[in-house]
């Protein structure tokens, strides 16, 4: 691959608009959907010694990067201690993945540092995604994903599968490391790209001066960003001091991987598991359809101690697994003469397909259809949300600087679009002041990746002087495109 493909894009938390305003350009943003098992309360609260036996503390134990001499850390730490609610909904997401990953990172060597970079990333969330095309708790782009063997299709995504995704996040890393001797040029290299690093390193070599990470010239959110990782690692370390009480990780894995070597819907599978569908989703995230098709080994992820349990109801279940199939379409097929024969509307069948509401025709490609023409549920909903290639926001990427008086709403009819997609592409934003520069997506010709193919397509929003607008130093801002 290219010499900066391997960027990675990063959506952080989004929530509605309220009185709260965001840290400006450097803070973390927080995903749209947040994921938790019903019986976990998100606040942190519990006044708990940390024990040996506690996940957080295997982490500590293997800190082992360098500290970084930057004002940055100490802005960040601050902005998280101001925010316990966020700290509690990201740190319970996490409960999930951390000791997978935490033992991935071990077999490599790696300081645990590392193991906290999805908090960075994407908070956890396992169905963010970025306008950079970027997607799961990694943030990998289609082609970097691709490169490190997360297969992407109309099904499934492997970005978004925690254990190829994290596996290839770390192989990519390690490669970033061995390629720059440190870990602060390889998280650079992570979010900036490889080749953007080694172009400033030359810059600096053809001046006689330094190529460490705090001598490089890079954009603000690359600045940012180990400092970022820094301020969490410290939060972490000492959370008393910070005003923040962390929940208890037992040190213990979390899933277990099973297969049912059939085809299965996803309502079903967690049914049997004695699950939440929100659970499931949260394990199982990098499935687009509501059929899960078990083909070249995939395997579901199920909590520990819900295996048997999958297993023993698995094994007396007697009805259909499927009652979804997927129909290979003709090319030029009517889609109004083909959705009443699977018991649909017109406006149903686009629907599930993530087909745009003016399509009339069939393209040849694979639609969903309910098995034996059985009615499509409204559970189907929760799992045509990842990724449909007709959802995905397409257009030219417009700016525009709030003046005073101005509201989301004037905003939006102004640019003839909708108040929710506008809030979408700017879920960073909290509180709407004078001065603050949104993104807007119109319809059109959509801006294209730089010729390397990397991800990080730098949006005029993410900086309000469009001269820093170049090829070489794109970059990527914090717009998470997750339905709620």
């Amino acid at each position: 691959m290219s010499a900066d493909e391997g960027a990675m894009a990063h959506a952080g938390e989004a929530t509605a608009l309220n009185d709260t305003q965001l840290e400006p350009n450097t803070a973390p943003a927080a995903p749209d959907t947040v994921i938790t098992p019903t019986d976990i309360n998100p606040v942190l609260t519990t006044d708990t010694s940390l024990s040996e036996n506690d996940l957080w503390q295997r982490i500590r134990n293997g800190f082992a990067m360098r500290e970084l001499d930057s004002p940055l850390i100490a802005r960040h730490e601050q902005w998280y201690a101001n925010r316990p609610d966020y700290m509690a909904r990201m740190t319970e997401r996490s409960q999930r993945y951390l000791h997978f990953i935490v033992e991935e990172v071990e077999k490599r060597g790696m300081p645990t540092e590392i193991a906290l970079l999805p908090m960075i990333e994407s908070a956890f969330n396992p169905s963010a995604y970025s306008v950079g095309r970027a997607s799961g708790i990694w943030q990998f782009i289609p082609s970097t994903g691709k490169n490190f063997g997360m297969q992407q299709n109309w099904w499934y995504d492997g970005r978004r599968d925690i254990v190829s995704a994290t596996n290839g996040a770390l192989d990519y890393l390690q490669k970033l490391h061995d390629m720059f001797g440190d870990w602060e040029l390889a998280l650079a290299a992570y979010n900036w790209g490889e080749g953007a690093v080694q172009r400033a390193q030359a810059r600096n070599r053809k001046h006689g001066k330094p190529v460490d990470y705090a001598s490089l010239k890079m954009p603000n959110e690359t600045r940012g960003y180990v400092p970022k990782l820094l301020a969490v690692k410290h939060i972490i370390s000492d959370p008393a001091s910070f005003g923040l009480t962390l929940q208890p990780i037992p040190n213990q894995p979390y899933f277990a991987a099973v297969t049912t070597a059939r085809h299965i819907d996803v309502k079903l599978a967690a049914q049997l598991a004695d699950i939440t569908l929100d659970e499931f989703s949260a394990l199982n995230p990098a499935h687009n359809r509501p059929v899960i098709l078990q083909e070249n080994d995939d395997v579901l992820l199920l909590p520990v101690d819900k295996v048997e349990t999958f297993r023993a109801n698995l094994e007396r279940y007697s009805e259909p697994l499927v009652s979804w199939q997927a129909y290979k379409s003709k090319k030029g097929e009517r889609l109004d003469k083909l959705a009443p024969h699977f018991g649909l509307s017109v406006e149903k069948l686009k629907s599930i397909n993530g087909l745009s509401p003016r399509t009339k025709l069939s393209n040849g490609q694979a639609l969903l259809v309910p098995l034996n023409g059985e009615d499509a549920s409204n559970e189907f909903e929760a799992f045509n949300t990842h990724l449909a290639p007709s959802d995905q926001p397409r257009g030219r990427i417009l700016t525009h600087t709030v003046r005073k008086g101005e509201t989301l709403a004037s905003i939006a009819r102004r640019y003839h679009v909708s108040l929710a997609k506008l809030q979408d592409w700017n879920s960073d934003i909290l509180q709407l002041k004078p001065g603050q520069v949104l993104t807007i997506v119109q319809a059109g010709k959509p801006r294209r990746l730089d010729r390397t193919g990397r991800n990080h397509v730098k949006l005029a929003s993410a900086v309000k002087n469009k001269k820093q607008v170049t090829r070489k130093t794109q970059h990527r801002v914090h717009v998470a495109f997750n339905t709620p």
